[in-house]
Protein backbone atom coordinates (compact mmCIF):
# COMPACT_ATOMS: atom_id res chain seq x y z
CA UNK A 1 0.00 0.00 0.00
CA UNK A 2 1.54 3.50 -0.94
CA UNK A 3 0.68 6.93 0.21
CA UNK A 4 1.82 10.36 -0.45
CA UNK A 5 1.93 13.44 0.32
CA UNK A 6 2.24 16.82 -1.86
CA UNK A 7 2.54 20.57 -1.21
CA UNK A 8 1.54 21.49 -4.84
CA UNK A 9 1.16 25.07 -4.48
CA UNK A 10 -2.06 25.76 -6.61
CA UNK A 11 -3.84 22.96 -7.79
CA UNK A 12 -5.60 25.41 -10.37
CA UNK A 13 -1.81 25.72 -11.58
CA UNK A 14 -0.91 22.08 -11.52
CA UNK A 15 -3.63 19.81 -12.24
CA UNK A 16 -1.86 18.31 -14.68
CA UNK A 17 0.82 17.78 -13.00
CA UNK A 18 -0.67 15.97 -9.86
CA UNK A 19 -2.70 13.73 -12.39
CA UNK A 20 0.41 12.82 -14.70
CA UNK A 21 2.42 11.98 -11.27
CA UNK A 22 -0.88 9.85 -10.17
CA UNK A 23 -0.79 7.76 -13.36
CA UNK A 24 3.20 7.70 -12.79
CA UNK A 25 2.83 6.96 -9.49
CA UNK A 26 -0.39 5.38 -8.66
CA UNK A 27 -0.49 5.40 -4.77
CA UNK A 28 -3.57 4.63 -2.90
CA UNK A 29 -4.03 7.67 -1.28
CA UNK A 30 -2.58 11.20 -1.76
CA UNK A 31 -2.65 13.72 0.78
CA UNK A 32 -2.11 17.39 -1.30
CA UNK A 33 -1.66 21.12 0.41
CA UNK A 34 -1.90 24.28 -0.69
CA UNK A 35 -4.89 23.52 -2.51
CA UNK A 36 -5.64 27.45 -3.17
CA UNK A 37 -9.19 26.94 -4.33
CA UNK A 38 -12.54 26.97 -2.37
CA UNK A 39 -14.08 23.38 -2.44
CA UNK A 40 -16.98 24.32 -5.32
CA UNK A 41 -13.90 25.14 -7.52
CA UNK A 42 -12.41 21.08 -6.83
CA UNK A 43 -11.76 19.05 -9.85
CA UNK A 44 -13.59 16.09 -8.45
CA UNK A 45 -14.83 14.69 -11.80
CA UNK A 46 -10.63 14.92 -13.42
CA UNK A 47 -9.70 12.95 -10.50
CA UNK A 48 -12.68 10.39 -10.86
CA UNK A 49 -11.69 10.15 -14.45
CA UNK A 50 -8.04 8.98 -13.24
CA UNK A 51 -9.73 6.45 -10.90
CA UNK A 52 -9.37 8.66 -7.56
CA UNK A 53 -12.34 9.51 -4.89
CA UNK A 54 -11.83 12.45 -3.57
CA UNK A 55 -12.66 14.78 -0.32
CA UNK A 56 -11.38 18.23 0.11
CA UNK A 57 -11.43 21.81 2.16
CA UNK A 58 -10.66 24.12 0.34
CA UNK A 59 -10.01 28.35 0.79
CA UNK A 60 -9.78 31.20 -1.26
CA UNK A 61 -6.84 32.20 -2.22
CA UNK A 62 -4.76 30.05 0.67
CA UNK A 63 -3.90 26.94 2.38
CA UNK A 64 -6.62 24.30 1.43
CA UNK A 65 -6.03 20.57 1.83
CA UNK A 66 -7.34 17.25 0.19
CA UNK A 67 -7.12 13.48 0.28
CA UNK A 68 -8.17 11.57 -3.03
CA UNK A 69 -7.93 7.55 -2.85
CA UNK A 70 -8.54 4.68 -4.43
CA UNK A 71 -11.12 3.80 -2.15
CA UNK A 72 -14.24 6.07 -0.69
CA UNK A 73 -12.67 7.78 2.52
CA UNK A 74 -15.36 7.40 5.26
CA UNK A 75 -15.17 9.47 9.02
CA UNK A 76 -13.82 12.16 7.33
CA UNK A 77 -13.52 15.27 9.92
CA UNK A 78 -11.98 18.87 8.75
CA UNK A 79 -9.29 20.98 10.57
CA UNK A 80 -8.61 20.07 14.91
CA UNK A 81 -11.41 19.22 16.72
CA UNK A 82 -11.63 21.29 19.49
CA UNK A 83 -9.39 24.22 18.36
CA UNK A 84 -11.26 27.24 16.75
CA UNK A 85 -9.23 27.78 13.35
CA UNK A 86 -10.88 29.69 10.30
CA UNK A 87 -7.99 28.32 7.95
CA UNK A 88 -8.56 25.18 5.88
CA UNK A 89 -5.47 23.24 7.05
CA UNK A 90 -5.66 19.78 7.82
CA UNK A 91 -8.44 16.96 6.73
CA UNK A 92 -8.80 13.22 8.28
CA UNK A 93 -10.22 10.06 7.43
CA UNK A 94 -10.10 6.27 7.13
CA UNK A 95 -9.46 3.88 4.48
CA UNK A 96 -9.77 0.11 4.36
CA UNK A 97 -5.89 -1.50 5.11
CA UNK A 98 -5.49 -2.99 1.53
CA UNK A 99 -3.93 -6.35 0.77
CA UNK A 100 -3.60 -9.67 2.41
CA UNK A 101 -2.71 -8.48 5.70
CA UNK A 102 -6.23 -7.18 6.31
CA UNK A 103 -7.86 -10.38 6.02
CA UNK A 104 -4.68 -12.59 8.03
CA UNK A 105 -5.26 -13.28 11.45
CA UNK A 106 -1.55 -13.58 11.95
CA UNK A 107 -0.84 -10.22 11.50
CA UNK A 108 -3.47 -8.89 14.36
CA UNK A 109 -0.29 -8.39 16.94
CA UNK A 110 1.00 -5.91 13.54
CA UNK A 111 -2.25 -4.34 13.50
CA UNK A 112 -4.52 -4.48 16.25
CA UNK A 113 -8.34 -2.84 15.50
CA UNK A 114 -7.83 -4.11 11.83
CA UNK A 115 -11.26 -3.36 11.40
CA UNK A 116 -10.66 0.21 12.11
CA UNK A 117 -8.50 0.89 9.08
CA UNK A 118 -5.89 3.18 8.43
CA UNK A 119 -6.89 6.85 9.80
CA UNK A 120 -5.03 9.10 7.64
CA UNK A 121 -3.98 12.93 8.42
CA UNK A 122 -3.17 15.47 5.84
CA UNK A 123 -1.81 18.72 7.10
CA UNK A 124 -0.86 22.00 5.91
CA UNK A 125 0.91 23.08 9.12
CA UNK A 126 1.11 27.25 9.42
CA UNK A 127 4.27 28.47 8.26
CA UNK A 128 4.66 31.38 11.21
CA UNK A 129 6.41 34.10 9.52
CA UNK A 130 9.09 34.65 11.86
CA UNK A 131 9.87 34.05 15.41
CA UNK A 132 8.26 36.73 17.74
CA UNK A 133 5.33 37.35 14.93
CA UNK A 134 1.83 37.26 15.58
CA UNK A 135 1.69 34.48 12.72
CA UNK A 136 4.40 32.26 15.29
CA UNK A 137 2.56 32.60 18.21
CA UNK A 138 -0.60 31.09 16.23
CA UNK A 139 1.46 28.19 14.83
CA UNK A 140 2.53 27.50 18.34
CA UNK A 141 -0.67 28.05 19.48
CA UNK A 142 -1.95 25.40 16.30
CA UNK A 143 0.72 22.64 17.35
CA UNK A 144 -0.29 22.78 20.95
CA UNK A 145 -4.21 21.92 19.74
CA UNK A 146 -2.42 19.55 17.30
CA UNK A 147 -0.79 17.72 19.68
CA UNK A 148 -3.82 17.49 22.17
CA UNK A 149 -6.12 16.03 19.85
CA UNK A 150 -3.59 13.60 18.21
CA UNK A 151 -3.44 12.16 21.57
CA UNK A 152 -7.03 10.99 21.54
CA UNK A 153 -7.00 10.31 18.12
CA UNK A 154 -4.54 7.71 18.79
CA UNK A 155 -6.19 5.95 20.91
CA UNK A 156 -9.27 5.46 18.79
CA UNK A 157 -7.12 4.91 15.35
CA UNK A 158 -3.80 3.04 16.53
CA UNK A 159 -3.34 2.68 12.44
CA UNK A 160 -1.89 6.35 11.74
CA UNK A 161 -0.71 8.31 9.39
CA UNK A 162 0.14 12.02 9.64
CA UNK A 163 1.34 13.86 6.79
CA UNK A 164 1.77 17.10 5.01
CA UNK A 165 3.72 19.99 4.94
CA UNK A 166 4.93 20.70 8.39
CA UNK A 167 7.19 24.05 7.66
CA UNK A 168 9.26 22.55 10.59
CA UNK A 169 12.45 20.42 10.53
CA UNK A 170 13.72 18.00 12.42
CA UNK A 171 17.00 18.66 12.83
CA UNK A 172 20.30 20.70 10.67
CA UNK A 173 20.36 17.80 8.28
CA UNK A 174 17.21 19.05 7.32
CA UNK A 175 18.66 22.06 6.15
CA UNK A 176 21.22 22.96 3.06
CA UNK A 177 22.43 26.10 5.38
CA UNK A 178 21.99 25.11 8.94
CA UNK A 179 24.25 27.73 10.57
CA UNK A 180 22.75 30.83 8.30
CA UNK A 181 19.26 29.38 8.88
CA UNK A 182 19.72 28.42 12.86
CA UNK A 183 17.03 30.63 14.72
CA UNK A 184 15.22 31.57 11.69
CA UNK A 185 11.65 30.27 10.90
CA UNK A 186 11.29 26.38 10.08
CA UNK A 187 14.22 26.01 12.48
CA UNK A 188 13.85 27.48 15.54
CA UNK A 189 13.72 25.39 19.11
CA UNK A 190 10.22 26.01 19.46
CA UNK A 191 9.26 24.50 16.30
CA UNK A 192 11.04 21.49 16.93
CA UNK A 193 10.33 21.07 20.66
CA UNK A 194 6.91 20.99 19.15
CA UNK A 195 7.76 18.27 16.40
CA UNK A 196 9.77 16.29 18.89
CA UNK A 197 6.65 16.44 21.41
CA UNK A 198 4.63 14.87 18.18
CA UNK A 199 7.50 12.35 18.04
CA UNK A 200 6.72 11.60 21.87
CA UNK A 201 3.38 10.22 20.89
CA UNK A 202 4.20 7.07 19.38
CA UNK A 203 5.17 8.61 16.52
CA UNK A 204 8.01 7.86 13.90
CA UNK A 205 9.52 9.93 11.11
CA UNK A 206 8.91 7.29 8.22
CA UNK A 207 12.06 8.96 6.10
CA UNK A 208 14.60 8.32 8.42
CA UNK A 209 14.05 4.16 9.20
CA UNK A 210 16.18 4.06 6.02
CA UNK A 211 19.55 5.36 4.86
CA UNK A 212 18.73 8.02 2.43
CA UNK A 213 21.39 9.82 0.33
CA UNK A 214 23.02 13.00 1.98
CA UNK A 215 20.91 16.77 1.61
CA UNK A 216 17.54 14.79 1.06
CA UNK A 217 15.12 17.60 0.81
CA UNK A 218 11.66 18.24 0.36
CA UNK A 219 11.02 22.23 -0.67
CA UNK A 220 13.46 24.51 -2.23
CA UNK A 221 13.00 28.54 -3.46
CA UNK A 222 12.04 29.45 -6.34
CA UNK A 223 14.75 32.06 -6.46
CA UNK A 224 18.65 32.12 -6.75
CA UNK A 225 18.46 28.34 -8.80
CA UNK A 226 17.97 26.90 -5.31
CA UNK A 227 16.44 23.75 -6.84
CA UNK A 228 19.66 23.35 -9.27
CA UNK A 229 22.27 24.12 -6.46
CA UNK A 230 20.02 21.73 -4.17
CA UNK A 231 19.88 24.41 -1.98
CA UNK A 232 16.51 23.06 0.55
CA UNK A 233 14.76 22.08 3.21
CA UNK A 234 13.13 18.65 4.47
CA UNK A 235 9.69 20.18 5.81
CA UNK A 236 7.38 17.72 4.10
CA UNK A 237 6.73 14.95 6.64
CA UNK A 238 5.42 11.22 7.30
CA UNK A 239 5.28 9.92 10.69
CA UNK A 240 3.93 6.58 11.13
CA UNK A 241 2.05 5.00 14.36
CA UNK A 242 3.92 2.12 16.23
CA UNK A 243 1.48 -0.10 15.10
CA UNK A 244 2.45 0.51 10.99
CA UNK A 245 6.39 0.91 12.01
CA UNK A 246 7.16 -2.17 11.47
CA UNK A 247 5.17 -2.52 8.09
CA UNK A 248 6.83 0.49 6.80
CA UNK A 249 8.99 -0.76 3.76
CA UNK A 250 10.24 2.34 2.07
CA UNK A 251 9.75 6.19 2.01
CA UNK A 252 11.13 8.42 -0.15
CA UNK A 253 11.47 11.76 -1.68
CA UNK A 254 10.54 12.27 -5.27
CA UNK A 255 12.71 14.99 -6.84
CA UNK A 256 11.44 14.77 -10.11
CA UNK A 257 7.93 16.71 -10.69
CA UNK A 258 10.66 20.12 -9.09
CA UNK A 259 12.08 19.75 -12.60
CA UNK A 260 9.06 19.93 -14.37
CA UNK A 261 8.17 23.80 -16.23
CA UNK A 262 5.99 25.71 -13.60
CA UNK A 263 6.75 23.75 -10.86
CA UNK A 264 5.42 23.49 -7.24
CA UNK A 265 8.35 24.17 -4.74
CA UNK A 266 7.70 20.95 -3.07
CA UNK A 267 8.27 17.70 -4.06
CA UNK A 268 6.30 14.71 -3.26
CA UNK A 269 6.83 12.25 -0.41
CA UNK A 270 5.84 8.90 -0.84
CA UNK A 271 5.55 6.06 2.24
CA UNK A 272 5.27 2.21 1.09
CA UNK A 273 3.15 -0.26 4.02
CA UNK A 274 4.05 -3.82 3.62
CA UNK A 275 0.46 -4.80 2.36
CA UNK A 276 0.10 -6.75 -1.12
CA UNK A 277 -2.40 -4.65 -2.80
CA UNK A 278 -5.63 -6.65 -3.56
Amino acid sequence: MKLATWNINSLTVRLPQVLDWLAANPVDVLALQELKLTDDKFPHTAFAQAGYSSQCFGQKTYNGVALTSRTPAVAVVKNIPGFDDDMARVISATFPLLGNAANDSSKDSVLPNINKGLRVIGAYFPNGQEPGSDKFEYKMAWLSGLRAWLRTELQTYPNLVLMGDYNITFDDADVWDPEGMRDQIHCTDEERYHLQSLIALGLTDAHRLFAQPPKSYSWWDYRDMAFRRNRGMRIDHILVSKTLKPLVSACHIDKTPRKNERPSDHAPVVLELALATA
